[in-house]
């Protein structure tokens, strides 16, 4: 029973991951051939331009990539640095719910030893 459900979960997880796919696919159908992928910042700046001409940003950024390789590398180690951080916790709470749970039932019961008196 437990191979079969852990088989439906990851087929069903596989199934999600597909439909993800093709939606991001479809959803860009539209889109024209010379568009390029733009941040929300980037957007967010042009509608505020459109939106109000007389805006002055109140900051400036701290810093400024020299390019965008530059740019897509920190933001590549950032991901990763996520990642290890997501995948420490869920390590960390995977190990603590396995040893909260008690021995498995699969490990040996432990032997008593005692002293006894010949």
């Amino acid at each position: 029973m437990l191979r079969h459900k852990s088989a439906l979960t990851t087929a069903s997880l596989l199934i999600a991951i597909a439909l993800i796919f093709v939606a991001s696919i479809w959803l860009n159908r539209d889109l024209d051939e010379d568009a390029s992928f733009v941040g929300t910042d980037t957007a967010a700046t042009e509608y505020i331009e459109d939106a109000n001409p007389e805006y002055q940003p109140w900051f400036s950024p701290v810093f400024t990539p020299g390019s965008g390789e530059i740019e897509s590398g920190l933001f590549a180690v950032q991901a990763a640095v996520g990642a290890a951080v997501f995948g420490f916790a869920v390590g960390a709470l995977w190990q603590r719910r396995r040893t909260e749970s008690g021995p498995s039932a699969t490990s040996p019961a432990p032997t008593v030893v005692t002293a006894t008196d010949d």
